[in-house]
């Protein structure tokens, strides 16, 4: 388990939305794994225009800062890259919801479709590890 020290976890924190983006793509590719907040179902939020998105975290304890206000009572769990490739972006798109990747307890993540997700995360594990 790579546990993140607080220091890492405020500069990571610090950085701006495509910054963030990056640094989730290289997490969740190279950890195989990304983090939502699950309780009976995947905590959601929505867009300015009302559309679902789904929030997802490249570290348990970034989800965890976000388990405030109407989350409180969601867990922070993982989900397996496979998994998140596979069958939850798919159920995503079908539903018509996007992704926010990477949002703070101060601002909202880089909100982006099902395709754009699953491009970079597919292009950076080709890239990085063939």
């Amino acid at each position: 388990m790579n546990t993140k020290t607080q220091r890492e976890i405020d500069a990571v924190l610090r950085l701006d939305g495509p910054a963030r983006f990056r640094h989730f793509i290289k997490q969740v590719v190279d950890r195989e794994e990304t983090w939502g907040l699950w309780e009976n179902g995947w905590a959601l939020m929505e867009n300015e225009n009302g559309v679902p998105v789904l929030p997802l975290w490249p570290a348990r304890e970034y989800a965890e800062l976000n388990r405030v206000g109407e989350w409180a009572r969601y867990e922070p769990a993982p989900i397996p890259l496979n998994e998140l490739l596979e069958e939850l972006l798919p159920r995503v798109a079908s539903q018509g919801a996007l992704l926010g990747v990477f949002p703070t307890p101060a601002g909202k993540g880089v909100a982006l479709d099902v395709e754009e997700l699953s491009s970079a995360l597919r292009a950076y594990e080709v890239e990085n590890y063939g």
